[in-house]
């Protein structure tokens, strides 16, 4: 995991809008994290990327607030999926927040993300709560959150 640069930049819109390319097809609308400014994001160091085989293989996207951790986005390149690389970039979500000190992770996505709801159950995230999406009419975001222990 390395933190991302400007120059990654086009990369990452690259990435993001090929792994989230099956949902923009079922929502009619490419979902927030395609939409992003990331450059402003890169700048706070909120960008992380994954390299396998000397190519960008996911990123993770994640803000550090008082209380918790909040991932904004998680994303593999479709050439990439199936091998396990959505649970590093969640592992290193939980690292992250143990070194920031923070006692949860917690992330929103689109109900209709079924598919992503259930692995994010099966690595511990619990359901907290659902509302409407203020960005999308009609949409609707699910609240989950995962306790994260610290290091013995």
């Amino acid at each position: 995991m390395r933190p991302a640069r400007p120059d990654d930049l086009a990369a990452i819109v690259a990435l993001t809008t090929d792994a989230y390319a099956p949902y923009t097809a079922i929502f009619d609308a490419p979902p927030i994290p395609v939409t992003e400014d990331y450059a402003p994001r890169i700048e706070r160091g909120e960008v992380w990327l994954l390299d396998e085989e000397e190519k960008l293989a996911g990123l993770i996207v994640l803000e550090r607030h008082p209380d918790h951790a909040m991932i904004f986005s998680v994303a593999v390149a479709p050439a990439f999926q199936g091998r396990k690389l959505g649970i590093k970039l969640l592992d290193f979500a939980d690292e992250q927040a143990r070194s920031w000190g923070v006692p949860e992770v917690r992330l929103y996505t689109n109900s209709r993300m079924e598919r992503n709801i259930a692995l994010y159950s099966a690595y511990g995230y619990r359901e907290t709560g659902r509302r409407a999406n203020p960005y999308r009419p009609g949409w609707t975001l699910v609240d989950m959150t995962k306790p994260v222990h610290r290091a013995v």
